[in-house]
């Protein structure tokens, strides 16, 4: 379990495998790194077929035999597998090293006959992360980079596994948008957490403004400005998708990608407010640490104001002076009643003066008389006859 208050660690936002000065497109990876997992689903209007792939000679002959094929790679690290796939699909040099160097921001390329497209998806593990996914949209495939196991992409998967599912009798940029808006609908959830996380800030704030709920005000800004810097740049992607003339991407297709625009604009325009709200939850806590701190100041300083007079009689009859030199002297040290009169005084001071407080307004609450901005008691309004 996690400690409060110490930060969290979070994976560096930029990392890149290129050494200064180095050519354009070059790239170096951990010659120890994994080989990724690599899986291809191939189909066409009344064929399927799901597959591992061992062997890149095999991506030629699925693009042969069916109209469509999805190559999906689940990580970037791996050197070998990067280039062998770039020599399979004729891609770009500076498209490869855009898919390792994995801070790129989400954007829509055209190389050639191909269309590469770069997104974010959102992980919520104990902070908020995102994971740089990289699309290649050819002629017929479709090639998917991750940057480790694991994706938003199973509906897709399972859509088209199913006969009944309109992808399969569509070309590859249908799947490509499939794939987007796979993409897109994985941030609602986190969009809908975030409104109840945000609530149970602002309860912490007002009830408990201590150095964990501001903590925690700032991880949730850390997690929005997270969120903006993944959907900002998305929905210029997808804009520039709906008005690129493009034969990847048909008519059809163009009206689900302004669907998907629709989707990314609501979800950037929730998170706005979200940060907005942040914001306010900072302002408020310094606002309730003010209020709180004046609570505290007020009580010490009635009780200081209390003990002032009672100081003063308590001196007052503390100085002896001795009454066989003066009958002025001190009188009431022969009284048979005089320390509790000296008591009586201070408790007839201190009601007294609790009194006053409360008909000024210091202590408590007015009814039902009001107070001016001076300080004065003012009597409620008459009713209009």
């Amino acid at each position: 379990m996690m400690k409060p208050n110490r930060r969290r660690r979070r994976k560096p936002y930029f990392q890149r495998h290129a050494k200064l000065g180095a050519a354009p497109g070059a790239f170096t990876l951990d010659p120890q790194a994994q080989r990724p997992v690599v899986r291809a689903i191939a189909y066409g209007p009344e064929d399927f077929e799901e597959l591992e792939i061992d062997d890149f000679a095999a991506i030629g002959g699925l693009m042969k035999k069916f109209a469509v094929t999805w190559v999906n790679v689940e990580g970037v690290r791996h050197e070998d597998t990067v280039r062998q796939l770039g020599r399979v699909f004729h891609l770009h040099p500076l498209a490869l090293e855009d898919v390792v160097n994995v801070h790129q921001r989400p954007k829509v390329e055209q190389y050639g006959e191909q269309t590469f497209i770069v997104v974010r998806m959102p992980h919520a593990n104990e902070h908020l992360e995102t994971e740089q996914v990289s699309m290649f949209v050819g002629q017929n495939f479709v090639l998917t980079f991750l940057e480790d196991p694991g994706d938003a992409f199973e509906p897709v998967r399972v859509n088209l596994r199913g006969a009944a599912g309109s992808i399969r009798s569509s070309g590859p940029g249908r799947l490509a948008y499939a794939l987007l808006d796979a993409v897109v609908d994985a941030y609602f959830p986190l969009i809908e957490s975030f409104g109840e996380r945000l609530d149970a800030l602002e309860d912490a704030v007002i009830e408990r403004p201590n150095r964990q709920s501001i903590a925690d005000v700032h991880d949730a800004k850390h997690d929005l400005r997270t969120l903006r810097r993944a959907i900002w740049p998305l929905r210029e992607a997808i804009n520039s998708l709906c008005r690129d003339s493009s034969h990847l991407f048909d008519d059809e297709t163009r009206i689900h990608l302004r669907d998907c625009y629709d989707h990314v604009a609501q979800i950037l325009d929730i998170v706005e407010t979200y940060r907005e709200l942040g914001s306010d939850l900072t302002d408020l806590y310094l606002s309730s640490l003010s209020t709180r701190m004046n609570e505290v100041m007020k009580v010490l300083t009635v009780i200081a104001t209390l003990f002032m007079p009672l100081g003063f009689i308590t001196g007052l009859y503390g100085m002896n002076f001795n009454t066989n030199v003066s009958r002025w002297n001190m009188p009431e040290l022969n009284w048979r009643w005089g320390y509790l009169y000296a008591l009586s005084l201070m408790a007839i001071t201190t009601i007294g003066m609790l009194f006053f407080f409360r008909r000024r307004g210091w202590l408590g609450a007015l009814s039902p008389n009001r107070l001016s901005p001076a300080g004065e008691v003012q009597e409620p309004p008459l009713p209009a006859e």
